[in-house]
């Protein structure tokens, strides 16, 4: 992506059992929508297999202007995100991204139910975790096009594995904090400076 280049295409990708009315989802769409009218927002619901969320990316941007798109993850979206920048060399912030989805989300097999609707339930299937596997992406190509927000609270994941996972990246990194970023609107002017949003 080239320096100067501004975003005019933003994808947003929840975390497991999340959704797009996640709170960070929530508060980062209507700074977009209010400071960034052009600027063309997705937040799909992703299901639960990896490789249909994966394809349901490549679907929904395959006519996105290449050089002119950034990608935002939270937890397992961070992981997808990192894959989905790999593939595409464009701009990703990352909060507290998985790194070793295919590990941690084995535990998880099984039925589950949605965090913002516990009457929705999906399952979680065993070959999930080889789709997991598959989208694991090798040293990121250009370190300077992430930046990663990091709890050292995360009570979900560990923060030294997530540093470790982004060397050279941007990385801003939070003494306290939670899995969640439940101080997310905090963040938010950083993320978006990061961006540089048309």
């Amino acid at each position: 992506m080239d320096a100067s280049s501004t975003v005019t295409h933003l994808l947003y990708l929840h975390g497991f059992r999340s959704s797009p009315q996640s709170f960070k989802a929530r508060r980062m769409e209507a700074r977009v929508r209010a400071e960034h009218p052009g600027v063309t927002w997705w937040c799909p619901q992703l299901p639960p297999s990896p490789r249909e969320a994966a394809d349901l990316m490549l679907r929904g941007t395959a006519a996105w202007p290449a050089g002119r798109m950034a990608v935002v993850g939270s937890s397992l979206g961070g992981y997808y995100a990192t894959w989905f920048a790999e593939r595409h060399a464009c701009r990703a912030v990352l909060l507290n991204p998985a790194v070793h989805a295919a590990r941690d989300l084995a535990r998880y097999v099984g039925e589950q139910t949605a965090y913002h609707d516990p009457a929705q339930h999906f399952t979680f299937e065993p070959h999930f975790v080889d789709e997991l596997r598959a989208l694991e992406a090798g040293p990121v190509a250009d370190p300077a096009r992430y930046f990663a927000i990091i709890a050292k609270g995360d009570e979900v994941l560990d923060w030294r594995e997530m540093t470790g996972r982004y060397p050279g990246a941007r990385i801003k990194l939070l003494e306290g904090g939670d899995h969640a970023l439940s101080d997310f609107d905090d963040h938010l002017d950083s993320v978006l400076d990061f961006l540089r949003l048309a």
